[in-house]
């Protein structure tokens, strides 16, 4: 029962940790609403969180690889100039990571202590929720299609706003979604600039704790490894289909394109809070 519940611990991060439905807050709600038997102080759990979270930055640089690739091309000719959309763009994802990196290092253990629990969860995700909504109204204003078209100043407060990220509840998607739009840009464009924003934070998520993957007091059963392994693929897989699906959504409504998962987290939310406190 216990791989069972990790691999759908992983299917889980796969899937919220790009809709803008927080993935910090469903592993908190869903496992303890569910009562999934997860020990997070076993020697094996956090390299099964930073394997998911390899697996979704790996969906993240497979679905933009040409992003990618251009941006970093663009960066290494221009020599530092900005004149060159692909170089400012690479420096405008540069100056929105600063911030969630910096205060990732230095404050993530603080937040997860200030903010744990289920409860708190619960509120912060109708927060995010009605965060969401806050976005379809600021849609409405004249929007640009091109991430290029914001200033270092607004890139930078895009990455304040993905620090937030580090509340469980609060969607790291979400709430740079909605700072794109509050930037001008409209839902494609903030979406784009989301997602490239996230890869390199997600990854050095991932790259930073590899070390205790590898520690000699942390061999893992053959079986309990084989459970990880497929974790990471799966949370690999099902972030590939979340960017694919976002990516055409956004696309594809010019209105009111994040109401839904809005709504879902305003509903989500209450529910989780109503169980916790009478359930």
């Amino acid at each position: 029962m216990l791989y069972l519940d990790l691999l759908l611990l992983a299917i889980l991060q796969g899937v919220t940790e790009l809709f803008p439905i927080s993935s910090l807050g469903h592993s908190v709600l869903v496992p303890a609403l569910f009562h999934w038997p997860l020990d997070r102080a076993a020697d094996w759990f956090l390299p099964y969180i930073v394997v998911l979270h390899l697996g979704t930055a790996g969906a993240l640089l497979l679905y933009f690889r040409r992003d990618w690739h251009a941006l970093l091309a663009g960066a290494w000719n221009a020599r530092g100039r900005l004149d060159d959309p692909n170089a400012k763009l690479f420096w405008l994802l540069a100056a929105g990571t600063l911030p969630a990196a910096i205060l990732g290092l230095l404050l993530e253990h603080k937040v997860r202590e200030w903010f744990s629990g289920i409860t708190v969860a619960a509120v912060f995700l109708m927060i995010n929720g009605m965060l969401l909504l806050l976005g379809d109204w600021l849609k409405r204003r004249q929007s640009s299609g091109n991430p290029v078209s914001l200033s270092f100043g607004k890139a930078l407060a895009i990455g304040c706003a993905q620090a937030l990220a580090l509340v469980p509840g609060i969607s790291r998607s979400g709430v740079t979604l909605v700072a794109g739009l509050g930037a001008g840009l409209d839902y494609a464009a903030s979406a784009r600039f989301s997602f490239l924003l996230a890869t390199p934070i997600i990854a050095a998520a991932g790259v930073f704790e590899i070390p205790k993957l590898i520690q000699p007091h942390s061999r893992l059963p053959a079986v309990l490894l084989g459970v990880i392994i497929l974790g990471g693929v799966l949370s690999g897989l099902f972030a590939w289909f979340s960017t694919w699906f976002l990516m055409r959504w956004f696309r594809s409504h010019e209105l009111m394109a994040c109401r839904p998962f809005g709504i879902y987290c305003l509903v989500a939310g209450a529910s989780a809070l109503v169980w916790n406190v009478f359930g």
